[in-house]
């Protein structure tokens, strides 16, 4: 890696590029009646995936740039997923209950804050209000630190087959200073409880970038959790937004690593990782190399969403739950952030969407470009162009932040073809913003290029 990139990108700002345009872009021009309208044709899209938020935790990591609330109570809990049921019916009804569903995600916060039963319940309530496919995936996100027998049991017995646990880091250290105590032991026993019911696909979170953490506690901390062989590692640099995260304020801003030494540190996590046999698969994840997702990367069908790299190829994603952002083949549509602004809507049979994007022609054409870049660290424009009805010239003339990109050595142009650099692969996101035609006109803070 070349210190003369990380000293002149490392601490600009990109997004992540989970979606394009990014939320920034969303506008409340879009709401419960164009919502509708998409629902109603869903079915000619073909089998969708559906995304659940739980925005509830029992305590709060200070890291966590998540939408999601403190509650020791089980009550609040309850009266969400009521209202979530009741979301669950309002769409189903909009889309004519003729939705096919391939894929579902439990994201949070901490779904697993739920109870049992109540797990169980919101699987009983999507299968009555969608049609499963018979190989449909089922995913959740876990708390390794409240995962507990009888949870473990409800997921196998509901068909779950994908979990996502939060490590973060293993150095009791680093855990004190982000206000995570989370013991390998813990993490151990959660595996190994997830393996017994069958689940066969487990991805480990994570992070570089927190107050206090060293390149060798990265080390120690990815050697521990190879032993325990999860399918998959998502490795991400921490975003310190303190002006939009209020909690954040909490972590000592002194004690946060440069540039320089997060860019250390995320190389040593991927050194040591494909040093233990996983294969490097984008920007920042990790998978054995039978896994789907690395066959996915080397084929190059790949695909990026809000939940990062994935095998889901669905064009539409179905959002539940306050905040949750879902996907149409006429754009985006996020709900209420707000809990009870999202309950209220809810309760007077309002589809709760608070606002969203329409797309156009242009903006499906640079998603494409931008998510081909972020899987396969390169990109035919002019077939992409062609295929979309566009000359490609648009996009490269007049394009200085490539054009700066190239002069850096971090993209090369190969005829029609744009490449980022081997070494200088941190660098995706910067190339993929030189196609964002919204980059920077909304003064949304991301996280940093390394």
């Amino acid at each position: 890696m070349s210190d003369c990139l990380v000293a002149k990108y490392g601490d600009a700002r990109f997004p992540r590029y989970t979606s394009y345009p990014t939320a920034p872009a969303f506008s409340a021009t879009v709401g419960p009646d164009e919502y509708a309208r998409g629902l109603a044709n869903i079915e000619e899209a073909g089998p969708v995936s559906v995304y659940l938020h739980v925005p509830y935790c029992r305590s709060m990591c200070w890291y966590c740039g998540c939408h999601t609330s403190i509650t020791r109570q089980d009550g609040p809990v309850r009266e969400y997923l009521d209202v979530m049921s009741q979301e669950i019916e309002l769409v189903s009804f909009a889309a004519g209950n003729e939705v096919s569903v391939k894929n579902v995600h439990f994201g949070g916060g901490t779904p697993t804050i739920m109870r049992p039963q109540q797990f169980a319940a919101v699987m009983a309530k999507l299968r009555s209000a969608f049609r499963f496919e018979a190989d449909a995936s089922i995913a959740a996100e876990i708390d390794p630190r409240t995962l507990a027998v009888p949870m473990i049991e409800a997921l196998g017995e509901s068909g779950v087959d994908r979990v996502s646990l939060g490590v973060q880091s293993f150095d009791p250290i680093v855990q004190a200073a982000i206000n995570r105590m989370q013991s390998f032991e813990q993490t151990e026993i959660a595996v190994s409880g997830l393996r017994s019911v069958g689940i066969s696909s487990i991805n480990f979170d994570l992070i570089y970038g927190l107050p206090k953490q060293t390149v060798q506690s990265c080390i120690e901390t990815v050697r521990l959790a190879a032993q325990l062989r999860p399918e998959r590692f998502a490795v991400f640099g921490y975003a310190h937004i303190p002006a939009f995260k209020k909690h954040q304020r909490l972590i000592d801003e002194a004690s946060l690593p440069d540039a320089k030494q997060r860019n250390e540190q995320a190389e040593a996590i991927a050194e040591e990782l494909v040093k233990a046999g996983y294969a490097r698969i984008g920007l920042d994840h990790f998978a054995l190399p039978d896994d789907q997702l690395a066959v996915a990367a080397r084929n190059g069908t790949m695909r990026r969403n809000f939940q990062g790299y994935t095998t889901d190829d669905c064009n539409t994603l179905i959002g539940l739950g306050a905040s949750a952002i879902g996907r149409l083949p006429t754009g985006y549509i996020q709900n209420h952030v707000p809990l009870g602004l999202y309950q209220e809507r809810v309760a007077s049979g309002i589809l709760p969407t608070a606002k969203g994007y329409l797309l156009t022609e242009e903006d499906k054409l640079r998603a494409k470009i931008i998510e081909r870049l972020m899987c396969d660290f390169q990109v035919d424009l002019g077939r992409l162009s062609k295929e979309s009805g566009f000359d490609i010239e648009f996009l490269i003339e007049r394009n200085e932040r490539l054009n700066d990109l190239v002069a850096d050595g971090v993209a090369t142009i190969f005829g029609d073809r744009i490449v980022v650099s081997q070494d200088a692969r941190f660098m995706v996101r910067a190339v993929a913003a030189a196609f964002d035609a919204y980059f920077g006109s909304h003064g949304r803070t991301h996280s940093k290029a390394a």
